[in-house]
């Protein structure tokens, strides 16, 4: 016990409640008050987000609202959900790495072997050095326990492809941001109902939640106050969803650790993927439609599922709402699902998931024949 947690335990309130509420407050207050400074610096310096072939936007805007993100969780995780950052000694340095690459690509453009070259650095320090990985595989594909090196490599590759996809989705107002708030709240509450042990990691996505909703009301406005999170933003928000993921699937694995109860749930992988089930399934998706069309799989384009929505004539808002709705019918139905075996559960989530990917497809094929 710190002196913070000694100083919340004199005044008589349960310290867990008392870190959720300050935690998402000054996360809040953080973010929301650092973002005007940002935007004025931006725009006097013409640090801006040019519209271009992949963008969907005809202005330019600002887009280094992912340094305020930054701000905000860099300041109050550390000091309310301490015990991670004593826990985990890479997951603070490898925060600062990500920034430093993402306001470099924000502002000057780097190539893409360079930031992938440091996604890579940096999922290695957290598999490596913190330990953070991928032990089990739940039975998946017949899949248990996986030794050291086949742990590592799965682990790295999903840091870098989840840090990715997260970037991929970052196309239209809001999209990005709700779906990381949604990520969070719900690793959240999970979190919470596993017991004690976890409440660090509750604490920690309430304060992403807090600097996330900051970050909204300015990302979804339609005045000049608009800024993008930009690669600094998504690349720490994929980076920080991951290490949660992680986290959780790995709270199921059956280990004995002193005084920590034991969870077990089979689909543990699978209600996990499934909540990140929109990055992962718009990457894969762009990645098959360039392979097909002979194109490499780096290329951009505008074959994303916002894209294809936008084509449709839907607004930004309009389209985000419709992905998030659907996603979250995803979500809904493999939790209801969860007791069913892993590998059918996961074909049902892949059906859902490439199911919603092409239903703009099939929207924009019925709209032609009208």
């Amino acid at each position: 016990m710190n002196k913070l947690d000694l100083l919340i335990y004199d005044l008589g309130i349960p310290i867990f409640y008392i870190k959720i509420g300050l935690g998402f407050l000054f996360s809040f207050l953080i973010s929301f008050y650092s973002i005007p400074t940002i935007i004025k610096i931006s725009r006097r310096k013409n640090l801006m987000d040019e519209p271009g072939v992949r963008s969907s936007h005809e202005r330019k805007v600002p887009n280094l609202g992912g340094i305020a993100l930054f701000f905000s969780i860099g300041v109050c995780a550390p000091i309310f959900a301490y015990e991670l950052f004593d826990l985990y000694k890479f997951l603070f340095a490898s925060l600062v790495i990500l920034l430093y690459i993402g306001i470099m690509d924000d502002i000057v453009i780097i190539r893409a072997y360079k930031k992938l070259i440091v996604q890579i650095l940096v999922s290695v320090l957290m598999v490596v050095g913190s330990d953070v990985r991928i032990r089990s595989l739940f039975g998946i594909f017949g899949i248990y326990e996986i030794n050291y090196f086949l742990s590592f490599i799965v682990s790295v590759v999903t840091f870098v492809v989840l840090i990715n996809a997260f970037n991929l989705i970052d196309g239209i107002d809001g999209l990005a941001g709700v779906y990381a708030l949604i990520c969070c709240i719900l690793f959240g509450i999970s979190y919470y109902r596993l017991g004690e042990a976890n409440y660090p990691l509750v604490v920690l996505s309430v304060v992403i939640i807090g600097a996330l909703s900051a970050f909204l009301y300015y990302n979804l406005s339609d005045k000049k106050i608009k800024i993008f999170m930009g690669d600094t933003g998504s690349l720490l928000i994929g980076f920080l969803i991951t290490f949660t993921t992680i986290y959780f699937i790995d709270i199921f694995i059956d280990k004995e650790v002193p005084n920590t109860p034991l969870y077990y749930l089979e689909t543990a992988p699978i209600i996990a993927f499934a909540i990140l089930i929109l990055p992962i399934i718009d990457t894969l998706n762009v990645i098959l439609i360039r392979l097909v069309n002979k194109k490499s799989p780096f290329e951009a384009d505008r074959n994303h599922i916002h894209h294809k929505l936008l084509k449709l004539g839907l607004s930004h808002k309009r389209s985000t709402f419709y992905i998030i709705s659907y996603y979250l019918f995803i979500i809904v139905v493999t939790y209801f699902l969860r007791h069913i075996e892993v590998n059918l559960l996961l074909i049902v989530v892949l059906f859902l998931g490439f199911l919603g990917a092409y239903l703009p497809d099939i929207l924009t094929k019925l709209k032609r024949t009208k």
